[in-house]
């Protein structure tokens, strides 16, 4: 009888250098921590819910493991590979495991690209951003322009198999010639993976203050949407191929772990705030890194609230996440009203007509553009 599914294990380090304008991350400066919470012992206290998670599945195989952030570089290798040695000890790390790591470009130097290498790390993620010089300058991000190219090299010498870099259009100020060269560096620092979002400016960030204030313009949505096209195109004459909305990767250099999430796959999210799913279940952590560290010191789990889904609402989430892959979802997920819905996307252009044909929900790029109102459509 065969035993339970792989599992994911996302690490939350909730730590940066410095906040940028635009981010609503669960995340926190040294001086908004004080002495609260020490950056340097950190790792013991993810390694500690690394243990109960162990103790509550067992000696489960693990088949991905994402550290995200904040800047989890910030840990340093020796940190981040004690918390993957915690994750080797309670679980069974399969022998091709994806260990991805995200870091900032301007975080690593290439001892620590090597450290992470020889700790276990296979795959790494920097937060590009921009080549534009007034673009990060407006994200607040402290990298140079070259930094994400420079980075994303020397992880290859280093050795990662799969390097990713994330991109963001759409800001304000952003010409599309900035667009093509952050694009185009991307592709030229050979990089397997990238990820590109749209900005979005979030309530409460000093980025949605500045707004308010008229200091800058309003991200404008037809913008956005030439800006993807544009990204899309690039990538895929330089043979990346996108495979969910926002994610395009050569051959073999798909995120694993995050395909995880978009198929509806068990996960357990280790760190402050971080969020779990296992058959069913999601509960999230206390998001304050004191409360949560104060709760796992005391024995008691860092669980902050928890909700169990029904079959619906599990139906609904399935339909939500893997309409936005590249190999869509199967027709018979939907409703038989909602596939009535999905024969008149077809004629308006949202859906490929040959795909639903042979029986799969598949987004043209209207439809990826559009992708939120063909999901609400199609959800009962």
């Amino acid at each position: 009888m065969p035993g339970p599914p792989a599992l994911g294990i996302y690490v939350h380090v909730p730590f940066c250098s410095s906040r940028c304008g635009y981010c609503d991350f669960n995340t926190y400066t040294a001086s908004e921590l004080g002495e609260s919470v020490r950056r340097e012992d950190f790792d013991s206290v993810l390694a500690s819910e690394v243990r109960l998670a162990g103790a509550a599945l067992g000696h489960r195989e693990v088949s991905t493991v994402f550290v995200g952030g904040g800047t989890p570089t910030l840990l340093g290798a020796r940190g981040l590979t004690a918390v993957l040695d915690a994750v080797r000890a309670e679980f069974s790390l399969a022998p091709d495991a994806e260990v991805t790591t995200e870091a900032n470009p301007d975080s690593v130097d290439d001892a620590m690209l090597e450290g992470l290498r020889a700790g276990g790390f296979t795959r790494i993620s920097f937060g590009m951003q921009s080549s534009s010089e007034s673009v990060l300058r407006i994200l607040d991000r402290t990298h140079t322009p070259g930094g994400g190219v420079t980075a994303a090299r020397a992880a290859a010498r280093a050795g990662f198999e799969h390097v990713n870099l994330d991109l963001i259009y759409g800001t304000p100020g952003e010409s599309e010639d900035d667009l093509r060269r952050s694009v185009a560096d991307a592709i030229d620092a050979g990089a397997d993976h990238v990820s590109a979002y749209s900005l979005i400016v979030e309530e409460g960030t000093p980025l949605a203050r500045r707004v308010r204030r008229g200091e800058l313009p309003a991200p404008d949505d037809d913008v956005a949407a030439e800006r993807y096209r544009i990204v899309d195109a690039m990538l895929a004459d330089a043979g990346m191929g996108w495979y969910e909305v926002s994610n395009w990767a050569r051959p073999g250099g798909q995120c694993r772990h995050n395909l995880g999430y978009w198929r509806d796959r068990d996960w357990w999210g280790v760190g402050p705030g971080a969020h779990s799913h296992v058959a069913g279940r999601r509960w999230w952590n206390a998001k304050h890194p004191a409360t949560y560290a104060t709760r796992l010191a005391e024995g008691a789990s860092p669980e902050a609230g928890s909700e169990v889904l029904t079959e619906d609402e599990r139906r609904t989430e399935r339909i939500m996440l893997g309409i936005r892959l590249a190999e869509g979802l199967p027709l018979e997920a939907l409703s038989p009203a909602a596939v009535a819905r999905a024969d008149e996307q077809v004629g308006q252009g949202l859906l490929e007509s040959d795909r639903l044909a042979d029986g799969r929900v598949v987004l043209t790029m209207r439809g990826r553009l559009l992708a939120d109102a063909v999901i609400r459509d199609l959800v009962d």
